[in-house]
């Protein structure tokens, strides 16, 4: 039904940890909800290295990208939501190494803290589907 919203949950990934959907679908946009690096079992990827917790979030929303026809090439939109600002060249260095020349708007804000211990990072992002 046009105008619906579409929920998406990709097996194989960590579940949500609250009441929400890996991503969402209404028209020709995907919104994927904030992604942290928590393997499927809830662990964390990466402890103490911004740069591994990026790698896996990436691959990822990769993943639930792929699941909606899409990939990160259709990536409009990232958000980013950093523990430790220090930690921003090594976060860009994964991204243009991800993104390429590909250059999805974008926000990074500092934050006080994120679910479970020792994560550094979360991201969010929106894409168009093709």
């Amino acid at each position: 039904m046009a105008g619906r919203v579409q929920e998406i949950c990709v097996p194989g990934l960590a579940p949500p940890v609250g009441p929400y959907a890996h991503a969402t679908r209404s028209g020709g946009l995907i919104f994927v909800s904030g992604l942290l690096a928590l393997d499927e079992a809830g662990a964390l990827v990466g402890a103490g290295d911004v740069a591994a917790q990026a790698d896996y979030i990436f691959s990822v929303l990769a993943r639930i990208l792929g699941a909606c026809g899409c990939d990160l090439q259709d990536v409009c939109k990232l958000g980013f939501f950093l523990v430790d600002l220090r930690n921003c060249g090594a976060l860009a260095d994964v991204r243009r190494r991800v993104f390429g020349a590909h250059l999805p708007a974008s926000t990074l804000v500092q934050v006080a803290g994120l679910m479970g211990e020792g994560t550094l990072l979360e991201v969010e992002a929106v894409a168009v589907a093709p």
